[in-house]
């Protein structure tokens, strides 16, 4: 049964009841009777409980009767440590209160766990500080806990209690489960274990008093008896022996759990295996979900063993498995979430409870082609040889085959994954011929569904001859028809599926044969289309990006426009060959389609492309390969650099601008990508004034260069940059230039003015030293000068007094005016 806060519903053990937990609008219990004289259904009834409005309920138990006939007993536990007892009267269907009786001996405890095996009511209880042995430290307090015990007599009228027990003491938060005669504790998932609490959990049997502690990776550790007056029933004394085990090892985390009936416990791990935790502490692996298991999907699962079936609900389906074997006998799609239970009076049949009522599921048997809420004929031991079958052909082809790949049932029963059907049809003939005609079973039975199977391969197959036939026999219109319905079918086709070598090779023979109609296909399969912006879209499905953008090995040399990247076989990987057919017919399209690759590899789990290392060379590099070596494309060149958002892509994207001398082109860029980071900024910067301090064509442009000067930037490194960047000339016959591509101060004046302000602005640095003390500092002494030594040093005039001055003379390295050479 599980434990309130996954399932807020119980079912008794003869289903005869059913009830509920209600939060909203007001705290209470619902029940639901099954009256048995009483041909309409019952409305259902409210349990008066006296602390429905208040106190949370934790749990509701079905305390053993005795015999079979007597009426049933429940008691409902609440948070505070009350406990009601009920008991359900025949003669007017509803339920009588017998007694209100306090579960613990403290009214200050708080019951957090709480389940019922054998005549024990086991309990977790969490002990107020002040009488709890360890408070001495907030670490300490942890370990607030206490496992407790107390037996339970039914009386004609009412039920005895006997005397509180406690076998362990200042432990952590358990939840306690109970399956027959063991109870097990595992950690609260809700509150974190203290230090390697939640790697183990504890196995008691209440009878022999006897405590196991077991993981789900290496099963029982350690057993030991417990003395409630011993120090055994402390909880750092009985793991004490097990602490270095445990530091040692990392199992699973606990998703869900579910005791049995045989007296074990069901797990589902967060690695989606379902393991069985037997009552002699062997912990055996059963099955193994298609899907891992978050650590809070512990209410959209539910799971029982009935006979030798195990019955796991995960997310509205239905899983059923041998637990002998293993193997999955049946998957079923629920309609609505549902919870299995057990029935006492039929213990082998499955039985569950969904919104729209209670359900039995059974083996169909009467029409094997019919599809009924059970076990298929999966079950039956021709189903098994059909299986047989399939896996006698997935070994033949893997020992035919030159992948690595191991091939499994599931993909070889996959469309189109058949490499030859003709041997499996053989194997089928063999057997079929060696099974006398009495002995195959009526109706068609497990061999219709191999037929089945091979249906789809034979009709591929016999499409194709006539696809033959009608190719020799076709008009030229036609023939074209043909060929893109069979291209689009073979790309679609391909791109669907995990790419071979063989296969990769076989795309690129398609994809250089039939150029056009490779890039229709293309079309359809992304799903490539324009905005009502002119922007590509492209809503390809995750599948197709997977295989689109898969990794291939960098070159070894770095790549540069017009290296092709290929493959180990010399075929060019399928991102390639998309690139190369856009920039065929589409060439406007490359970079945005670059641009949402890059975005899909980088959200995407997989993850190919994201990152640049010697296994994965990024996008716009191997989008770059694609291109001619002309210098036609430079254009597209700059796009795919751009589109990376890489500083050193985007430097060498403007240094390519500049020779083309696309000087507007050249600010909007750097206007764009100056804001990404300081850095960037700064190399922009530095980059256009080295450029501006060699001709007067990005003049008109000054003011927005100047609104991306860097803070750290100074006037020293300004003129250093301007000098050293300026062109060489040789020396000029008058003292005046004759042209007019030099750079002057006075074209400097506004960067430099911005930056002069910047350094003479106080600093916030040293604004404290600046505040005026209450007295004034020392005079420092003062010493004697000699006669020749002047009184004060020269000062020199301020720089906005020499730009002023010299606002038309040149400022040219090995080109001084006549001027300066006098100084």
């Amino acid at each position: 049964m599980n434990n309130c806060r996954s399932h807020p519903v119980r079912v008794s053990p003869d289903a005869q009841h059913i009830h509920a937990f209600l939060q909203k609008p007001k705290r209470g219990l619902v029940t639901f009777d099954r009256i048995q004289r009483v041909a309409v259904a019952q409305s259902p009834s409210y349990m008066d409980t006296g602390s429905a409005l208040s106190i949370p309920i934790v749990e509701l138990l079905y305390l053993d009767s005795g015999s079979k006939d007597s009426a049933a007993l429940v008691a409902v536990i609440f948070e505070n440590g009350k406990a009601e007892f009920w008991k359900y009267v025949e003669r007017k269907a509803g339920w009588d209160l017998l007694q209100t009786s306090d579960l613990c001996n403290s009214t200050s405890a708080k019951v957090v766990s709480v389940c019922s095996s054998g005549k024990f009511i086991i309990w977790c209880e969490e002990r107020p500080a002040s009488e709890s042995a360890s408070v001495f430290s907030a670490a300490r307090n942890n370990f607030r806990y206490c496992i407790c015990k107390r037996t339970y007599e039914r009386e004609e009228r009412a039920v005895r209690l006997g005397g509180v027990e406690t076998p362990l003491h200042n432990s952590p938060c358990y939840r306690v489960l109970a399956a027959r005669e063991d109870v097990y504790l595992l950690p609260d998932n809700q509150e974190a274990a203290p230090g390697n609490g939640s790697k183990f959990f504890l196995t008691w049997s209440p009878k022999q008093d006897r405590m196991t502690i077991s993981t789900v990776c290496k099963g029982a550790l350690l057993s030991k008896t417990l003395h409630s007056t011993s120090k055994d029933s402390d909880y750092k004394t009985l793991i004490s022996e097990c602490i270095g085990m445990l530091a040692t090892i990392s199992p699973p985390e606990i998703c869900s759990v579910a005791p049995t009936s045989c007296g074990g416990l069901l797990l589902v791990l967060s690695s989606g295996c379902i393991s069985l935790l037997q009552s002699d502490g062997v912990l055996r692996q059963i099955y193994t979900l298609a899907l891992s298991c978050p650590l809070d999907c512990s209410k959209h699962i539910s799971m029982q063993i009935y006979g030798s079936t195990l019955a796991c609900i995960v997310y509205r389906t239905l899983y059923l498995v041998d637990t002998s074997t293993g193997r999955l006998l049946e998957n079923i799609a629920l309609k609505t979430d549902g919870m299995l239970f057990l029935n006492s009076r039929e213990k082998n049949d499955i039985h569950f409870l969904s919104s729209t009522g209670m359900y039995v599921v059974k083996e169909s048997g009467v029409d094997p082609t019919s599809k009924h809420l059970g076990c298929s004929d999966t079950a039956r031991p021709d189903a098994v040889l059909v299986e047989a079958v399939f896996e006698e052909a997935c070994r033949y082809y893997q020992r035919r085959s030159l992948s690595s790949t191991q091939l499994t049932v599931e993909k070889l029963k996959s469309g189109g994954m058949f490499q030859a059907p003709i041997a499996l049809s053989s194997i089928l003939g063999v057997y079929m011929k060696t099974k006398k005609a009495s002995e195959l079973p009526q109706g068609g039975g497990g061999y219709s569904k191999l037929l089945a199977s091979l249906g789809a391969e034979l009709e591929s197959l016999m499409a194709l001859e006539q696809l033959k036939a009608s190719v020799v026999s076709a008009s030229d219109r036609k023939l074209s028809v043909s060929c893109e319905t069979l291209v689009g079918q073979e790309v679609n086709r391909l791109l669907f599926s995990d790419l071979d070598r063989d296969n990769l090779l076989y795309l690129n023979v398609i994809f250089k044969t039939f150029p056009r109609e490779s890039w229709q296909a293309l079309q359809a399969s992304l799903q490539l289309g324009s905005n009502g912006e002119g922007f590509l879209t492209a809503k390809a499905a995750p599948e197709v990006w997977k295989t689109v953008l898969s990794p291939v090995q960098a070159a070894p040399a770095p790549l540069s426009s017009g290296q092709q990247q290929a493959s180990s076989n010399g075929a060019a990987p399928v991102f390639e060959l998309i690139c190369r057919s856009l920039f065929t017919f589409q060439p406007k399209w490359l970079s945005r389609f670059v641009e949402l690759a890059q975005q899909q590899a980088g959200t995407s789990s997989w993850n190919y492309g994201g990152k640049e290392s010697p296994e994965s060379v990024p996008l716009y590099k191997r989008a770059l390969c694609v291109l001619p070596r002309e210098g036609q494309t430079q254009e597209l060149q700059v796009e795919l650099l751009l589109c990376s958002q890489r500083p050193n892509a985007v430097m060498q994207a403007m240094r390519i601008l500049l020779e083309l001398r696309r000087w507007e082109r050249v600010a909007e860029v750097a206007q764009r990508f100056s804001q990404q980071s300081p850095l960037l900024n700064k190399e922009i910067f530095t980059t256009l004034l080295c450029e501006i301090s060699q001709h007067r064509d990005l003049d008109p442009y000054l003011d927005l260069l100047w609104t991306l000067c860097p803070e750290d930037m100074t006037v020293t490194s300004i003129l250093n940059i301007v000098l050293k960047s300026l062109p060489l000339c040789g020396r000029e016959p008058g003292p005046f230039r004759t042209d007019r591509s030099q750079m002057s101060i006075g074209m400097l004046k506004p960067l430099l003015n911005k930056v002069l302000q910047r350094e003479t602005k106080p600093s916030q640095r040293y604004a404290d030293i600046l505040q005026s003390p209450s007295f004034p500092p020392p005079t420092p002494p003062r010493q004697p000068r000699s006669v020749t030594e002047p009184a004060m040093a020269t000062a020199s005039p301020p720089l906005s007094s020499i730009s002023s001055s010299v606002n038309d003379t040149s400022v040219d390295e090995g080109c001084s005016s006549p001027s300066h050479e006098n100084k």
